[in-house]
């Protein structure tokens, strides 16, 4: 079976987060060295893909990343979304809103970032915040949040008619892994520009942020906008899950090189 099919929420199910283990590596049966040398061969998949993407103008691909702290979506971008020209992919991070971003619905911010025809976009964290964070941390009335998921499925869907394609990757990592990255983050001067408290407080409500994941996974897995579960305690497998993900989207997706517009065989080139 493919990562694609491993992976994937179906429809309609509910994943057993709790069950899933985290350090597995569904799919592939080697090791670290191995992964690496299949992922250089998939970065140079994914950017050829992204410029007959590019040059055929025609349809987008929106990645998003949720995970929960120290998760590796940054991680992820570096070593996965690397593979792609800068020039047309844009990496946009969802984090408190402004107070312009109040303002609006709470869509309004992530449909201004939704990639054009074309283009890659990656969102680092995204509209799923609001059925997550806003959920744990009740700053919205459930009845409020809970509407959310249909509007979510309805926004999604919108996109995907409109030639976006979506993939949504969940970095799943175990307690035990999360706090071998924070206590590695306090061990390392340059990586304590990542460090917040903040993320102890969201530690402390695992259980609350597993159901609230699971729920997302549950109702926003769809057709046209699947949620996929990636094991994330082992990065190079986490790269590599999310890479072969990506290069089977890009497989299905089969952007064309366009005709040139013109006849180019009787075009001499002067000394």
């Amino acid at each position: 079976m493919s990562f694609v099919d491993l992976l994937r929420v179906a429809p309609g199910t509910t994943p057993d987060l709790a069950a899933i283990d985290t350090a597995s590596t569904p799919g592939f049966e080697g090791g670290k060295t191995e992964a690496r040398d299949r992922l250089k061969v998939l970065r140079d998949e994914l950017a050829e893909f992204q410029m007959r993407l590019w040059a055929e103008t025609k349809q987008g691909l929106l990645v998003v990343l949720q995970a929960r702290d120290a998760g590796g979506k940054d991680g992820l971008i570096r070593k996965v979304i690397g593979a792609f020209d800068p020039q047309g992919v844009r990496v946009t991070p969802f984090g408190v809103p402004t107070e312009d971003e109040l303002r609006h619905d709470y869509l309004w911010r992530i449909h201004a970032a939704t990639p054009g025809k074309g283009r890659i976009g990656v969102f680092n964290r995204s509209h799923y915040e609001d059925v997550l964070v806003v959920r744990v941390n009740e700053l919205v009335p459930e009845a409020t949040w809970r509407q959310r998921y249909d509007q979510i499925n309805d926004f999604e869907a919108h996109l995907a008619a409109n030639g976006t394609r979506i993939v949504k990757l969940y970095l799943h990592i175990s307690r035990d892994e999360q706090r071998r990255r924070f206590e590695a983050r306090l061990r390392k001067p340059d990586k304590h520009w990542k460090w917040s408290s903040g993320d102890l407080d969201a530690r402390a409500k695992w259980d609350e942020y597993r159901a609230a994941y699971t729920e997302v996974l549950t109702r926003c897995s769809t057709d046209v906008a699947p949620w996929f579960v990636i094991p994330a305690d082992h990065k190079w497998y986490r790269d590599l899950a999310a890479a072969e993900i990506l290069a089977e989207v890009g497989r299905q997706m089969d952007p064309q090189w366009p005709a040139p517009e013109e006849d180019l065989s009787k075009i001499v080139v002067p000394e």
